[in-house]
């Protein structure tokens, strides 16, 4: 009998063994699989690591023509009609592969899945969406869901996409940023069917799901206009600053409005010279300026902003210093201040702007949706500021 201590002398060499004879079956295995697919297939492949898509189509393409039975091979040709834009090509390769009978459960439900993404982005979202519904008792519900969330949010059906993002929410997205969104966008609905308790609910209900939102307050302050109440108007839009400052801007003009009506205007003009000093980049320099001009002259206009300049420097707040003094300049130095001044608008262009943090895109207007790309909150509240991070 074998010592016990020495099973190992015989057992290494067998386990060897089976290891070699596995990878042996594996590598068989690989190399029958690899000779199965046609050489172009490895061709196109190499063509979409290039970037080169359109070259990768055509060799596709003429693949599928003598291999109709490579289901992975359509996926991926639909896959890169779609990139390319040619949605009916996309949808009759996917409708193709749905008609064939041999696809099991997986394949199916990836095609479904497919052929609806072919169909939102040809803008019919119905048939998506009839899709997509149905995909939400498969293997495929969340992806359904959050496909079914952006068709609700292209149709503005909100009461649905609050639905289908509460269904959504785990640890990793909440989604209460955009539940709040889409309760204001219910709100601003009611309020132009002139029914204010439904929007007042709807605000309600969207500060319950994210209390940040400086839109539902913003918004409670138009309806407290609208009702002839400018004194709830200005508690509502003071209670911004308790969330984020820097969306006091957003609401600063209808704020000193509603100063005004309530006989309160030097009041108004104090407090937004108190914010600005102590939150710098609080988007109202320019407003206070307005204020100052028309209500106390182009002198105290001017030592304002140029005590600004002092204590902030910045682009802007020069270039507004040099256009007030190009107004009381003597004659013979206004032709080289306009020069000045033409440059600095050129380069402070950019900083005149609001910038999705997302995407990039910017516009002179506030959104609180992205029309590029569709994000949410995604806009600073500061001209200039490319994210919320950098204020």
């Amino acid at each position: 009998m074998v010592d016990s201590q020495y099973w190992w002398l015989i057992a290494f060499p067998a386990f060897f063994g089976l290891g070699w004879l596995a990878a042996r079956i594996d590598i068989k295995h690989v190399l029958s699989e690899t000779r199965s697919l046609p050489a172009a297939y490895f061709k196109g492949l190499n063509y979409l690591l290039n970037g080169e898509t359109n070259r990768a189509v055509d060799v596709y393409v003429e693949v599928a023509r003598h291999h109709a039975e490579t289901v992975e091979l359509q996926f991926t040709l639909g896959h890169l009609f779609r990139r390319r834009g040619e949605l009916e090509r996309a949808i009759r390769m996917h409708q193709k592969l749905l008609a064939r009978p041999e696809l099991n459960d997986a394949q199916r439900q990836q095609a479904q899945f497919e052929l609806a993404q072919d169909f939102m982005a040809a803008g019919l979202y119905d048939r998506a969406e009839a899709i997509l519904t149905e995909l939400q008792h498969t293997d495929y519900a969340r992806q359904a869901r959050t496909e079914l969330l952006g068709v609700y949010q292209q149709e503005k059906a909100w009461r649905k996409a609050i639905e289908i993002a509460q269904q959504l929410r785990d640890d990793s997205h909440t989604y209460q940023h955009e539940i709040a969104q889409f309760h204001c966008e219910l709100a601003e609905q009611a309020m132009a069917r002139s029914q204010p308790e439904e929007a007042r609910g709807e605000l309600e209900a969207a500060l319950v799901a994210n209390r940040q939102c400086a839109r539902a307050r913003s918004l409670q302050g138009e309806l407290a206009i609208q009702a002839g109440n400018p004194a709830e108007a200005i508690e509502y839009w003071l209670a911004i600053e308790s969330q984020d400052p820097h969306y006091l801007a957003l609401v600063a003009r209808p704020l000193l409005a509603a100063y005004d009506s309530t006989g309160r205007a030097d009041e108004g003009t104090n407090l937004l010279v108190r914010l600005l000093s102590q939150y710098p980049d609080l988007d109202v320099l320019e407003l206070i300026y307005e204020r100052m001009m028309s209500k106390n002259g182009m002198d105290e206009a001017y030592a304002f902003v140029r005590e600004r300049l002092r204590n902030h420097p910045t682009m802007p707040g020069l270039r507004r210093v040099l256009e007030t003094h190009l107004l009381i300049a003597p004659d013979d130095q206004k032709s080289d201040l306009e020069i000045i001044v033409k440059l600095l608008n050129e380069a402070t262009r950019e900083q005149s702007m609001y910038y999705c943090s997302h995407c990039g895109f910017k516009a002179r207007q506030y959104f609180w949706h992205c029309p590029a790309c569709t994000s949410w909150e995604s806009f600073a509240p500061v001209r200039g500021k490319r994210n919320r991070n950098s204020q």
